[in-house]
């Protein structure tokens, strides 16, 4: 896609039958390199919290922090479009702090959409934000909650080992309805499955896109560029699939840097050293 993505861009991309291509990042030189790569929506995820700075809640995270992670990846996207989660407890405080986060989001950190976690459940927030302008990126999914409270496991739906009851896919076609219906331009659908995914993504008529959990039959793919990558230091072993092992290099490089500093050596990158006349 040439020149800056917007919103109307991302949305005639699903009649047209092209796959939105999503990553989730958290810092500039990743941001800039996602851009170059030329994915289609930078998502500013409030799992940085967990995957980057090493916290162990992912309710653990403030709108001060969002903003400022979210200005970072702004300033190494030049073209992509940038979405920014809200923090946990935000829609939870009523409409107008909603809002006003939502403003604080796209002023202060550059965000082109905010995004918003259990947004069915703040249709009013969902209304206000979007009514002013300010395009929203609505989260829905399949969870362990609601696949117990129809008595089924979730690992095996997600794996389509077990059906999705009918029951359980109308509400979650009812709820991306209303999503839609109140404002929302983008859907995500974590943990969509085989079976639900392709009903709630035939259901409206905005792009529906997911994680992992998901699958082709989805309007686009949302991955972490640092999973994709396999940034993590848990990819070392390369037990993961990833399209990359970012840390297994890494390892293997700052060893090599080890070695020359402890042999007396220059550091690569360093000056020159000029042998004695």
């Amino acid at each position: 896609m040439e020149g800056k993505v917007t919103v109307a861009d991302l949305q005639a991309m699903k009649p047209a039958g092209r796959k939105i291509v999503g990553v989730v990042a958290w810092d500039t030189q990743i941001a800039r390199i996602a851009d170059r790569a030329g994915v289609d929506l930078v998502s500013v995820g409030d799992s940085v919290g967990m995957n980057l700075w090493g916290r162990t809640d992912p309710d653990d995270m403030t709108l001060d922090e969002m903003v400022l992670v979210c200005r970072a990846v702004r300033r190494g996207v030049t073209r992509a479009l940038v979405s920014c989660d809200f923090p946990a407890g935000v829609l939870q405080r009523g409409t107008p702090a909603a809002l006003a986060a939502a403003r604080r989001v796209v002023d202060e950190g550059g965000a082109d959409m905010v995004k918003l976690d259990g947004a069915a459940e703040y249709p009013e927030a969902l209304r206000a934000i979007a009514a002013s302008g300010i395009p929203v990126f609505a989260q829905m999914g399949i969870t362990q909650g609601n696949a117990a409270r129809y008595g089924i496991e979730h690992a095996k739906l997600l794996g389509g080992a077990i059906e999705v009851p009918g029951e359980m896919a109308a509400r979650l076609v009812e709820e991306a309805r209303s999503l839609e219906a109140a404002g929302a331009s983008l859907i995500d659908f974590t943990s969509s499955g085989p079976v639900a995914g392709p009903q709630v993504t035939r259901a409206v008529g905005i792009p529906v896109v997911g994680g992992l959990g998901g699958g082709p039959w989805l309007d686009g793919r949302m991955r972490m560029a640092h999973a994709a990558i396999g940034y993590a230091a848990s990819a070392i072993e390369g037990k993961a699939e990833t399209y990359a092992n970012v840390a297994r290099i890494t390892l293997e490089a700052l060893g090599a840097y080890a070695d020359d500093v402890r042999a007396s050596r220059q550091i690569k990158g360093g000056i020159p050293v000029r042998k004695a006349t």
